[in-house]
């Protein structure tokens, strides 16, 4: 079976990466009882003039056996021996400051590395991504010293509407602890004092992408936000949700009217006052917006999805990054709403009855 390959950046800087441990001693972990500190792993990539050895491997052989449980078609190993486009702490390009910084958080179950390309993607285009393990939520977190935390919420949790609120508002407070440690007096990445703390956004897939609401509303600091396939809870007050925001999903599953889950983003909609956009993939599968899409596909592990994996991650980067661009850089070239022209499965959607986007500029 060959290796499978992840898409290259499209940007002009090369990628480096680093993965950091942290603690939060100011609180237990939230879903195992006798963890009295949360522990999260983090990833981090960002532009570097000076790549060299070889590229970070995706996952751990741990990480990636617990991924692929089940899967007897395929080698356990199979994640680990996929190479990244990044190089392990390379130094952050000493020529580049004021860098916006992109949190983003991973699917239910799924590891933060499933956000990959996404966050290579806004490095090599002068971002600094982080990306975050929400330990015990996903299928394993690999720390430093050899331990393996494994997912810990079966059926001793039922996936009742309270359960999902504690992940998301949970999720929340993992990614304001991350920003208090890199925007910190004593951050643990060495290029941290390159970033902008006025520059600040977060987007996540599924639970990640929802929990991004929960987030904004905690931390003022996040300036942008994005919704990437994921339903969402009543979290937003009647006073609303004034900074900008983009919804990212299926076709079929969250265009206005396609059923529950869509009707979520209609409830969010009214609530959002500031600049926003509501946009469906034709012909998308769940994992299609991260790098499980594109690397089922080269594992034959056809999701039926009638748009291939790796065309959806090329929609996901795209309109991602021209999001934060235009809310965290000002850019206007090329205009937002123009790149539909390029990517025909994209269609923009408002609830039905509600007049025009009052929230564009």
């Amino acid at each position: 079976m060959a290796i499978p390959t992840l898409p290259t950046p499209t940007g002009a800087h090369p990628v480096g990466t680093t993965s950091i441990h942290l603690q939060d001693v100011s609180r237990p972990d939230p879903w195992v009882a006798d963890v009295p500190t949360r522990e999260l792993m983090i990833s981090i990539w960002y532009p570097t003039a000076r790549p060299s050895g070889p590229r970070a491997r995706y996952l751990t052989r741990a990480e990636s056996e617990k991924v692929l449980a089940g899967q007897q078609a395929i080698p356990p190993d199979a994640l680990s021996s996929v190479r990244t486009h990044a190089f392990p702490d390379a130094p952050l390009d000493p020529g580049l400051r004021e860098l916006p910084l992109i949190v983003l958080s991973p699917g239910f179950t799924r590891p933060r590395a499933s956000l990959t390309s996404i966050g290579e993607d806004l490095a090599s285009h002068g971002y600094v991504a982080v990306a975050i393990d929400h330990t015990h939520e996903t299928a394993a977190t690999a720390f430093p010293d050899g331990r393996v935390a494994a997912f810990a919420l079966g059926r001793d949790f039922p996936r009742t509407p309270e359960f999902w609120h504690k992940v998301k508002t949970g999720r929340a407070r993992d990614a304001s602890f991350v920003l208090d440690q890199l925007l910190g007096s004593n951050p643990p990445w060495a290029g941290a004092a390159g970033l902008a703390p006025d520059r600040i956004g977060m987007a996540g897939h599924s639970a990640g992408g929802a929990a991004t609401i929960a987030a904004m509303l905690a931390d003022e600091r996040i300036r942008a936000g994005g919704n990437v396939d994921g339903s969402t809870d009543p979290l937003i007050p009647d006073t609303g949700l004034d900074r900008p925001f983009l919804f990212l999903g299926r076709d079929g599953q969250y265009s206005p009217g396609d059923g529950p889950a869509a009707d979520t983003w209609a409830r969010d909609w009214t609530l959002l006052t500031g600049w926003k956009r509501w946009l469906v993939v034709a012909g998308a599968k769940h994992p299609s917006f991260t790098d499980l899409g594109l690397l089922a596909d080269q594992l034959g592990m056809p999701l039926g999805a009638a748009t291939s994996g790796s065309r959806t991650m090329t929609i996901t980067r795209t309109y991602l990054r021209a999001f934060f661009d235009r809310h965290l850089r000002d850019a206007e070239h090329p205009p937002f709403d123009h790149l539909n022209a390029e990517h025909p499965e994209v269609r923009c959607c408002l609830p039905p009855d509600r007049p025009a986007d009052s929230g564009s500029r």
